[in-house]
């Protein structure tokens, strides 16, 4: 057995990125952070479902058509279904206004028509009042176009039936979350809090002036109360959010993120939300601090409005957003980076080991080529990570973020500390220089131009795209980190899952063989042993027999060797040869396992 766990401490090393899992115990209450569906929503979006009108072929359908997820999809059947028999005048005066509402935005698709019914669900009170807000003065416009749509909303859940059904509706929302949405959720939140060094502030004090006149007097008393307001970040899963679409609505202390119940929100608008409910209440208890940036910060803001008047002239709108995008990106670049690095380091120190364990004399110049070659390949990589990210801040400039350069500058200098944002906060603002943020966009021209360049090659050529933005290479790597958590039973069930989908990467049955023989290898009982190495031998035979002429030689490499391990463990000495011979046959290709071929063949040949 000793011989079979050799060549897996090694295949180990092969894989790919190891990604930093969620701590043991990780519990997104103690985040502020809930996920749960909202009924408003529900009801909302439902009601919306059944308008009708004339198509273009004159023939009567559904008015609105939003792109779905399959399980969104698969619930707007069902929903269509529990309703088929909704009282027709009420589906009328649903499609009339839906009809008059589509009319005033001809170019808007439907995703974009139904943006402003979702935030007026929010502005509704909960099930079963459904009332209209109190204050409607400070509202948008967007929200007040729809606002009359309200009346339809609670005659809808009066007379449909809903209100009996939105129980199971929420379970089954609720359930839908349990695979992708939840677990990305709790990456997303511990990764951004673990670069952040911070928790999110739950609570905040306020400070409100209060009036009450004297029993038997006309004199009236003035005193300070102190409130305390309890801060929440809710991801609302919901079936009739259009897919891909992110919506973010923050109302007042409450921030709300609505996706579809399967979304990954690792890198996503999400993440962006929630570093913009981490990073709010921090602002607000430095709004001393930020009187220079302030004065340097309007006059930029102004100059980008008369670009895009869209623009909001709150000042203090923009310093947040600028520190949101700025630690989104600089995250971004920083994790990136590491995991870059991590992996070059790996490849150095398997070129290494390749050679102290070959059985020829290696020349040392070689060796010390290939390092250096691993070497300059990272800081290229190194380089690209700093154009694009240098590409995003500009973009985030554009759109208002006039100080996204400034804090990232600040960021980068301090991630590598351990910092606290909430601790370094002051600091940063403080660092403010106005003469030094004028040469901004001239100093990042280079870079920008660069990263430009980069992504018309990478639409240009998609096959030639960087390896993270391939959605196997994305599955694989999530999957990794179960794998690390040597949870050898989910990863397999997952890696099942994936070639369920329709794919047939030859890295799924590698990964799927590697999970098969990592987990005989813990195993004590032989027959339980023996087949799970028989599955391994399965999957890295279909490596080999799903394999094209534009496979990675590399992949075909490791998993000759992989395999004649296996055969080296039954016994079976001649067809492991075999097998050493075709990882030779590929010679010596970087990330292979060439010279472990050697080593092994030797090792054999010796013995016979």
């Amino acid at each position: 057995m000793h011989r079979f766990l050799t060549v897996f401490s090694f295949l180990l090393l092969a894989v790919g990125i190891n990604a930093q899992g969620v701590p043991a115990g990780f519990d997104l209450s103690n985040y502020g952070v809930r996920i749960e569906p909202d009924k408003r929503l529900i009801v909302v979006l439902a009601a919306l479902e059944l308008a009708e009108g004339p198509g273009a072929d004159g023939k009567t359908g559904k008015l609105l058509n939003t792109p779905l997820s399959d399980k969104g999809s698969s619930f707007r059947q069902q929903l269509l279904r529990d309703h088929a028999d909704v009282p027709e005048d009420l589906r009328r005066k649903i499609s009339i206004f839906v009809s008059q509402h589509k009319r005033l935005h001809p170019r808007a698709t439907d995703a974009e028509i139904i943006a402003p019914f979702i935030s007026m669900a929010y502005a509704l009170t909960p099930v079963p009042d459904l009332a209209d807000p109190v204050i409607t003065t400070d509202l948008p416009g967007s929200l007040l176009d729809v606002l009359d749509f309200a009346p339809l909303v609670r005659e809808f859940y009066r007379r449909s039936g809903i209100a009996g059904r939105l129980d199971a509706y929420s379970r089954s929302y609720l359930a839908d979350t349990d695979g992708t949405l939840r677990t990305s959720v709790r990456e997303m939140v511990a990764e951004t809090t673990n670069y952040l060094h911070t928790q999110p502030r739950l609570f905040i004090t306020e400070r409100v002036a209060t009036e009450t006149k004297k029993a038997g007097s006309k004199a009236i008393l003035k005193q300070v109360e102190t409130r305390e307001h309890e801060r929440k970040f809710v991801i609302v899963p919901e079936k009739l959010a259009p897919k891909g679409n992110i919506t973010f609505l923050n109302i007042r202390d409450d921030y709300y993120v609505i996706v579809p119940p399967d979304t990954d929100v690792s890198f996503s608008d999400a993440r962006r939300a929630f570093l913009q409910f981490v990073i709010d209440p921090l602002l607000l208890s430095h709004t001393r601090e930020i009187g220079e940036i302030r004065t340097w910060a309007k006059p930029a803001l102004d100059e980008r409005r008369k670009v895009d008047p869209n623009i909001s002239p709150d000042v203090f709108l923009a310093i947040s957003r600028s520190l949101v995008a700025a630690a989104d990106v600089r995250q971004s670049e920083y994790t990136q980076v590491r995991a870059a690095t991590q992996l070059a380091r790996q490849k150095i120190d398997q070129i290494q080991a390749n050679a102290d364990r070959s059985a020829v004399v290696i020349d040392k110049e070689k060796l010390d080529k290939e390092k250096l070659a691993v070497s300059e390949e990272l800081k290229r990589t190194i380089q690209a990570f700093a154009d694009e990210a240098a590409l995003r801040l500009f973009e985030d400039y554009e759109k208002g973020a006039v100080l996204s350069f400034y804090f990232a500058e600040q960021l980068k200098g301090i991630e590598d500390s351990g910092f606290d944002i909430a601790a370094s906060l002051r600091e940063i603002l403080a660092s403010f220089v106005p003469a030094k943020e004028s040469d901004r966009l001239a100093a990042t021209a280079a870079a920008r131009s660069r990263a430009l360049a980069a992504r018309e090659a990478r639409r240009a050529a998609p096959e030639n795209r960087v390896i993270t933005e391939n959605p196997v290479t994305l599955r694989l790597l999530e999957i990794q980190k179960v794998i690390d958590a040597k949870d050898y039973s989910k990863a397999e069930s997952e890696l099942k899952s994936v070639l369920k989908s329709g794919s047939a990467d030859p890295r799924i049955y590698y990964t799927i063989g590697r999970v098969a023989s990592l987990a005989a290898a813990d195993m004590t009982d032989p027959e339980q042993e023996a087949q799970k190495l028989l599955e391994a031998k399965v999957a890295f035979s279909n490596v080999l027999s799903s394999a094209t002429p534009a496979t990675d030689k590399a992949l075909l490499s490791i998993t000759y060797v992989a395999l004649a391990r296996i055969y080296e463990h039954l016994d079976d000495d001649a067809y492991a040869v075999k097998l050493y011979d075709k990882a030779i046959e590929l010679s010596d290709i970087t990330g292979g396992a060439y010279r472990d071929a050697m080593t092994a063949k030797q090792r054999l040949i010796k013995q016979q």
